[in-house]
C-alpha cells in the first residue's frame, strides 16, 4: 500500500503538466468579463480633476466610449499613455479614464506632464467601480457603446496594432449602429 504513495508526485506533475499545456496558445489579454452585454455598473464617483464633482454611469450615454483603466503606478499604463494621446487626438476616439486606485495629485501631475487623452476621468482612488467591472489589473480597457453597454474589454496595453485589429472594428460598427 505504501508503494502507491510513491506515485503521488508523479500523478501530480502529470495533472500539472495537462493544466499548463491546455494554456499553451491562449491569448492573456482576451479575458472575457461577465459584463459583456450588460450595462456598466452604477456608480457615484468624483471626477478626477474637479473634485466634488460626481461623475455616474450617465457619463457614457450617447457616444461609443473606451473606458481606459490607468494608474500612475502602472508602467504599461504609461507605454499606452501615447497612443491613447494619438486615438483621442488624431482619430477622435472618446476615451473615458478610469484613475483606479490612484493618488489624485500624482494623477493630476502625469496628466499635466503627458497630457490628457481623457474626455472625462472618473476618480477611484478605493478601487469600488474596478471591483464592479472585475478588473484585474491596469490597463484595460473597455468598448462601451452608446447606450453604456459593455461590448469588449481588453486586458493590457493598447496599442495601434491592438487599435486597428481589435478596438477600432467595434468602435467603427457600434457608431454605425446608432447612427
Amino acid at each position: 500500500m505504501r508503494r502507491v504513495f510513491l506515485f503521488v508526485p508523479l500523478i501530480l506533475v502529470v495533472v500539472l503538466g495537462i493544466v499548463l499545456f491546455a494554456g499553451i496558445g491562449k491569448d492573456p489579454t482576451h479575458l472575457e468579463s461577465a459584463l459583456i452585454g450588460k450595462t456598466v455598473p452604477t456608480f457615484t464617483l468624483d471626477d478626477l480633476e474637479r473634485p466634488g464633482t460626481k461623475l455616474d454611469a450617465g457619463v457614457f450615454r450617447g457616444q461609443v466610449s473606451l473606458l481606459n483603466v490607468w494608474g500612475t503606478w502602472c508602467p504599461a499604463c504609461r507605454d499606452e499613455h501615447e497612443d491613447l494621446m494619438w486615438l483621442a487626438q488624431e482619430q477622435g476616439v472618446r476615451i473615458i479614464g478610469l484613475n483606479y486606485k490612484d493618488n489624485r495629485e500624482d494623477a493630476l501631475v502625469w496628466l499635466e506632464r503627458l497630457g490628457n487623452p481623457y474626455e472625462r476621468t472618473i476618480y477611484d482612488p478605493k478601487g469600488t467601480l474596478g471591483f464592479d467591472l472585475g478588473v484585474y489589473g491596469a490597463p484595460e480597457t473597455y468598448v462601451i457603446d452608446t447606450d453604456g453597454v459593455v461590448r469588449y474589454r481588453h486586458v493590457g496595453v493598447v496599442n495601434e496594432k491592438v487599435w486597428k485589429e481589435d478596438l477600432a472594428p467595434l468602435v467603427n460598427q457600434y457608431r454605425e449602429d446608432a447612427s
